[in-house]
């Protein structure tokens, strides 16, 4: 049997992978209303990367809702060396956290 292979291609790649593939990484502005309320903590986000290493369809998984926007903000900005699977660009799914901690 004859299966053919999809032509668009998103894989799924863990966090620590593409940690490595980073080129461009904006820290997030801590947002005054989070410190505050003395609000600190993990945002998870869902990101796919493009073929070319852009942020696209960035989604909030967890996190608190003032920390998760400044995340978002900053995350859409960041840019990753393309990904290739066989010789070829892909699409990648992959889990992105940001930290959010309190400065002393």
């Amino acid at each position: 049997m004859n299966v053919p292979k999809p032509s668009a291609q998103t894989l799924r790649v863990s966090q620590g992978v593409m940690e490595g593939l980073v080129l461009k990484r904006v820290q997030p502005r801590y947002p005054t209303q989070a410190m505050q309320l003395r609000i600190q903590g993990a945002v998870q986000l869902q990101a796919t990367i493009s073929k070319k290493g852009d942020i696209e369809n960035l989604k909030v998984v967890s996190g608190d809702a003032v920390l998760a926007h400044a995340a978002q903000e900053a995350v859409k900005q960041w840019k990753y060396k393309p990904y290739y699977l066989n010789g070829d660009p892909v699409s990648i799914e992959t889990q992105i956290q940001v930290n959010f901690k309190l400065p002393n």
